[in-house]
C-alpha cells in the first residue's frame, strides 16, 4: 500500500505535533498568560528543558524568553520570577494571593500534612504558628537571652582551632572548615533548642548522638531539594517509578523520634527547675497553659524547621563567606583592620559589637548576593488569579522567585560576578534594595530568622578573623563550584589554613581555657 504526504494518518499526525508546538503560544496571547517556551510536551510540559542546578537553568531560560515566566512543570503552572520589579508585586500587591504553598510530597511527610509553620496554607493555623515563632522563639529578647550560647560555642570552636594537630613550621594549621561550621552551628541550635550540645571533639560519647543529627539535617536538605517528579508527573507515582516518597516517610520517623526524645527528656526534669533555659522548656511552659495550640506536634514541627533552616544554612553562609575572604585577601585585611580597630586584641567579639563592624557586615551581604543559600526561594502558590507585569496568572500557579539570577542580573548590579562588598556602602537607604536582595525571603513567608542567622554568622567570622591569620590550602584559588542541594553548597568543602595571632593569642587565649 502506497503511504503519501496526503495520507490522513500523516495528516492527521501532522496536525497534532503542529497543535502541541503552538499551543502554548495561542493559549498565552489569547488569555494573556505571561509568555512560555514554544514547546510544552505531553505530560512532562517544559521539565525536559530542565538541568541542574535548576537555579542556573531557570535563568538560562528566562533571559531568553523573559524575565516573567509561565512553566508548565508536568500537571503544574509555574510562574518564574526573575526580576526585582516582578518580586516587588508578587510580594506586596499580591502578597496575599501568594502566601500559600504547593502541596508538595515534603510538605506532606516533612511538614505533618501541610500543618507546619513552612508548608502550612495561609490561614489561622499558620498566623498562629508564625506567632509562636515570632513573639515566642525568634523576638529579640529571646534571641539575647540566648546570646551565652553562641558565645560558648564560638570559643569552644576557638579553642578547638588553637590546639589542633598538624602544626607546620610556619604555625599554620589545615582546618577542615566545614565540618567546623557545621559541628558549631549544630550545637549552637541544639544548645539554644535542647540544652546541650551535640558535638565534643574531646568527648567519644558524643559521636553516635552527633552523627544522629547530622544524618537528619543532612538527609532534610538532600530530600527537601531533589527535584521529586512524582510531584509534577502523578503517573510515575502509580507506575512506581517514584521512590521519594517512602525516603521521606523514613526520614519523618527519624526526625520524629529524635525530637520527641528531647521533648519527654525536658518534661521530666522541667518540675525540678524554675527557670526556661531552653526553648523546648518555653513551650512547654506555654503548653501547661494553652494546651490547644502547644501540642507536642506543633513543638516538635517547630524544632525541626529551626534545626533544619538554622544549622546547614548559617553554616555554608560561613563557609562561602571564608571562600571569598580567602579569594580576595585584600577584603580579608579590610575586615581584620576593621575588627582591630573597634574590638582590639584584649577580649573577644560579642553581639554589640556587630553593629559596629560596617566592612564586615558588607562581606556577609555580598556573600549572600552571590551564594544565596536559598537561590530559589522557597516555593509560593497562589490562591486565586491576579496579575503580574500585566500578565494574567492563574490560581494554583506555583511561584518561583529566581533570587540567584536577581542577585547576580547585570542590569541592577554593576561587575554582578565580582566581589565587592563596598557596593553595599552605595545601596544604603535605597528603596529598591529590599528587591534587588532577598536571600530570606520577603513578605509574610519570609524567614523569621534573619536575625538570629545573620547574629550567629558574623559573631563566627568576625571571631575567627580576630584570632587567626588565614591563608589557602596552596596557591589555587579556592574553587566556588556549587552542586545541587536546598542550601546551594559548595562542590568542594573548604579546606583552610590558620594560625593563631600574636597579639591576640596573648591576651584573649587565657580566657578560653
Amino acid at each position: 500500500m502506497e503511504f503519501s504526504l496526503t495520507h490522513p494518518v500523516f495528516v492527521s499526525l501532522l496536525l497534532y505535533f503542529l497543535y502541541l508546538l503552538f499551543r502554548p503560544m495561542f493559549l498565552t496571547k489569547a488569555l494573556n498568560l505571561p509568555p512560555s517556551p514554544p514547546l510544552s510536551l505531553p505530560i512532562i510540559g517544559h521539565l525536559y528543558l530542565f538541568k541542574k542546578p535548576l537555579h542556573q537553568s531557570l535563568a538560562k531560560i528566562s533571559h531568553k524568553y523573559g524575565q516573567i515566566l509561565l512553566l508548565q512543570f508536568g500537571s503544574r503552572p509555574v510562574l518564574v520570577v526573575s526580576s526585582p520589579a516582578a518580586a516587588e508585586e508578587c510580594f506586596t500587591k499580591n502578597d496575599v494571593v501568594f502566601a500559600n504553598r504547593p502541596r508538595l510530597l515534603a510538605g506532606k511527610h516533612l511538614g505533618y500534612g501541610f500543618t507546619s509553620l513552612v508548608w502550612s496554607p495561609y490561614g489561622d493555623n499558620w498566623r498562629n504558628l508564625r506567632r509562636i515563632a515570632t513573639v515566642e522563639m525568634l523576638a529579640a529578647h529571646r534571641v539575647q537571652m540566648f546570646a551565652y550560647v553562641r558565645q560558648d560555642e564560638i570559643r569552644h570552636l576557638v579553642r578547638r582551632l588553637l590546639k589542633g594537630d598538624g602544626e607546620s613550621e610556619d604555625g599554620y594549621r589545615v582546618v577542615d572548615m566545614k565540618s567546623a561550621f557545621f559541628e558549631t552551628m549544630a550545637n549552637v541550635m541544639m544548645s539554644t533548642i535542647g540544652g546541650k550540645r551535640y558535638y565534643d571533639d574531646v568527648s567519644g560519647n558524643s559521636e553516635e548522638r552527633f552523627m544522629r543529627f547530622k544524618e537528619i539535617v543532612t538527609e532534610t536538605f538532600a530530600l527537601s531539594g531533589a527535584t521529586n517528579i512524582g510531584d509534577f508527573v502523578p503517573i510515575s507515582r502509580w507506575i512506581g517509578m517514584d521512590k521519594m516518597e517512602n525516603k521521606l516517610r523514613a526520614l519523618q520517623v527519624k526526625r520524629d523520634n529524635f525530637m520527641q526524645d528531647l521533648i519527654e527528656e525536658h518534661r521530666k526534669i522541667k518540675s525540678e527547675k524554675q527557670e526556661n533555659s531552653t526553648l523546648i522548656d518555653v513551650l512547654l511552659s506555654l503548653q501547661e497553659n494553652d494546651p490547644q495550640n502547644y501540642k507536642d506536634e506543633i513543638i516538635r514541627g517547630m524544632m525541626q524547621v529551626m534545626l533544619t533552616a538554622g544549622t546547614d544554612t548559617s553554616a555554608s553562609t560561613m563557609e562561602w563567606a571564608m571562600s571569598l575572604l580567602l579569594n580576595n585577601p585584600n577584603a580579608l585585611i579590610k575586615t581584620q583592620a576593621e575588627i582591630d580597630h573597634q574590638i582590639g586584641h584584649s577580649r573577644p567579639v560579642d553581639d554589640s559589637d556587630l553593629p559596629h563592624l560596617p566592612y564586615l557586615q558588607a562581606v556577609i551581604k555580598e556573600t549572600l548576593r552571590l551564594y544565596p543559600v536559598g537561590p530559589m526561594l522557597v516555593p509560593h502558590e497562589s490562591s486565586t488569579g491576579c496579575t503580574v507585569g500585566g500578565y494574567r496568572v492563574p490560581s494554583e500557579t506555583m511561584l518561583l522567585v529566581n533570587a540567584w539570577a536577581i542577585q547576580r542580573d547585570p542590569k541592577v548590579w554593576e561587575d554582578p560576578m565580582k566581589f565587592k562588598p563596598e557596593r553595599f556602602f552605595d545601596l544604603e537607604g535605597k528603596k529598591e534594595g529590599a528587591f534587588v536582595m532577598m536571600p530570606f525571603g520577603y513578605g509574610r513567608r519570609g524567614c523569621p530568622g534573619e536575625n538570629m542567622a545573620l547574629r550567629v554568622v558574623g559573631l563566627v567570622l568576625a571571631s575567627l578573623i580576630q584570632c587567626f591569620e588565614w591563608t589557602r590550602l596552596d596557591r589555587e584559588m579556592v574553587d566556588m563550584a556549587e552542586v545541587s542541594g536546598l542550601s546551594m553548597p559548595k562542590a568542594q568543602p573548604l579546606i583552610a589554613r590558620c594560625r593563631p595571632r600574636a597579639a591576640t593569642y596573648e591576651h584573649y587565649v587565657f580566657t578560653l581555657f
